[in-house]
């Protein structure tokens, strides 16, 4: 690959950039859904090609291409150069990149099993044993089943000397159960909504998952949640389980502080933010027990890397600390408008198509003291919830109205009656303000997120969020 990237970045100095850097990327996917004993969808693909990045005259240039040819490196490199040349007529300020010590390294995600290895028969297999549970009962309409795999192979070199290799592996599975009777519909999944859980692992993720343990349980709510009374409406303390914390945080603290959304760089698509650059260090975002840490680096999380799109180092750092907003999502670009010698590597791309541009890292709820049978013992009268349902928050990320697929009542320290139809409401530091009760490390884990929207043309993203099972007073719940 050597000999691509340096043509592309010789290309673009001698066509008069000042900086270049290009992405060539290998992707790899597979994607399986079991719907009523029958294959529903199963798509397997691979794709290859290169975007290159310059900076001339003060502006940004960029260009891609599927022929990874050394011609085709050549006339993309000068099309990115002409790019920036005519977009710096219309510039506002100058493109100033933070420094970054450039990298020659190779960095690829942990895993046990290639799932990529193993063959589709077994994934087959497992998935109708599964729809062959969900759906002995004839209350049962609709039983569905997937996985889905990437893997990306990605060079990254930059005139700056940059030269970088990775290897980015995800897996991901799920189950869902709609029921239907007397004009009603239900839905309960696992491990959560939206295709399940997704994490930067081979197909160990799957065998962990207990898919076929948990078909039964996932089964029987789907019926019982058709003739549950509706979820109560009024004030209440609540309790959200991480598949619901997973979107909690994703749309009122992730948006919220990519540092372009906050800068009036993104309102065209899903807003800006109310979590403005003068409120750094000083605003109040929860109580004092929130503590949200952005990690490219933890294990497992779907926004796991070596380096971002920008060629900087993963790093961890805090964006709401004792519930103070301390950080946001950066790149190289936009560092210094928080007075920041160095990004935070939070610059990536949807393919090889696409530019990069700041997406939410991995972003976590940092766990805190309480075993479970505590949280619920001093919670009588709460409304717990899980898996989400829907979702809708305003243009500045402050209002929001989020659904969930069931809840339940705490009753003398138990889960007692089941609701269906569940939603809550609130204005994102009021909601986070009356956080006050975390569980511990033991029932803490990642949720992933993989359909992230941002960007136009669209790009889509992935990440993780971690939490536990986390309480809110006086919340108001079941508004329609």
């Amino acid at each position: 690959m050597k000999t691509f990237y340096q043509l592309a970045i010789d290309s673009a100095l001698k066509a008069g950039a000042s900086y270049s850097d290009i992405r060539i990327i290998e992707t790899r996917t597979e994607d399986i859904v079991t719907r009523n004993g029958q294959v529903a969808r199963l798509n397997q693909s691979e794709t290859l090609g290169f975007g290159i990045r310059v900076v001339s005259n003060g502006s940004w240039g960029f260009a891609s291409s599927e022929l990874l040819t050394l011609q085709e490196i050549e006339r993309v490199a000068n099309l990115a150069v002409k790019i920036a040349k005519a977009s710096a007529s219309l510039k506002n300020e100058f493109v100033s990149l933070a420094f970054e010590p450039p990298q020659v390294d190779f960095w690829q995600t942990p895993f046990v099993i290639d799932p990529f290895d193993v063959p589709l028969s077994e994934k087959l297999a497992l998935l109708y044993e599964v729809d062959e549970i969900l759906r002995k009962d004839e209350r049962i309409k609709v039983a569905e089943g997937s996985m889905s795999f990437e893997r990306q192979h990605k060079w990254f070199a930059s005139s700056e000397g940059a030269e970088i290799e990775q290897v980015l592996l995800v897996s991901g599975g799920g189950i869902e159960a709609h029921s239907v009777a007397d004009g009603e519909t239900q839905v309960r999944t696992y491990p959560a909504s939206f295709r399940g859980q997704y994490k930067s692992m081979g197909y160990e993720l799957i065998l962990g998952l207990g898919l076929k343990d948990n078909a039964e349980r996932v089964r029987e709510e789907a019926i019982e949640l058709l003739t549950a009374p509706e979820c109560p409406e009024g004030e209440r303390d609540l309790i959200l389980h991480g598949s619901q914390m997973v979107l909690q945080i994703h749309e009122s603290v992730g948006h919220a502080t990519e540092l372009d959304r906050v800068l009036g760089m993104e309102a065209n698509y899903a807003g800006t933010s109310f979590a403005t650059t003068d409120k750094l260090d000083k605003f109040t975002y929860g109580s004092e027990i929130v503590n949200l840490i952005a990690d490219s680096t933890v294990p497992t999380g779907l926004a796991t890397f070596g380096y971002d799109d920008d060629g900087v180092a993963a790093q961890r750092w805090p964006i709401v600390k004792q519930g103070k907003l301390t950080g946001y999502m950066t790149n190289r670009e936009l560092a210094h408008v928080i007075e920041k010698d160095r990004s935070f590597g939070a610059n990536r791309a949807d393919g090889f198509k696409n530019v990069p541009i700041v997406r939410i890292a991995n972003l976590s709820l940092m766990p805190g003291d309480l075993e479970w049978d505590e949280m619920l013992a001093g919670s009588d009268g709460a409304i717990y919830m899980e898996n989400n349902k829907s979702w809708s928050i305003d243009q500045r990320r402050l209002n929001f109205q989020f659904g969930c697929e069931a809840a339940w009542e705490v009753k003398g320290g138990k889960l007692g009656q089941m609701y269906k139809n569940p939603t809550y409401q609130g204005i994102t530091p009021e909601f986070w303000g009356s956080c006050d009760g975390i569980c511990n490390e033991k029932y803490w884990d990642l949720w992933g997120v993989v359909n992230c929207g941002k960007g136009q043309p669209g790009q889509r993203a992935i990440m993780s969020h971690g939490s536990s099972p986390t309480r809110f007073r006086k919340v108001m719940v079941g508004v329609r």
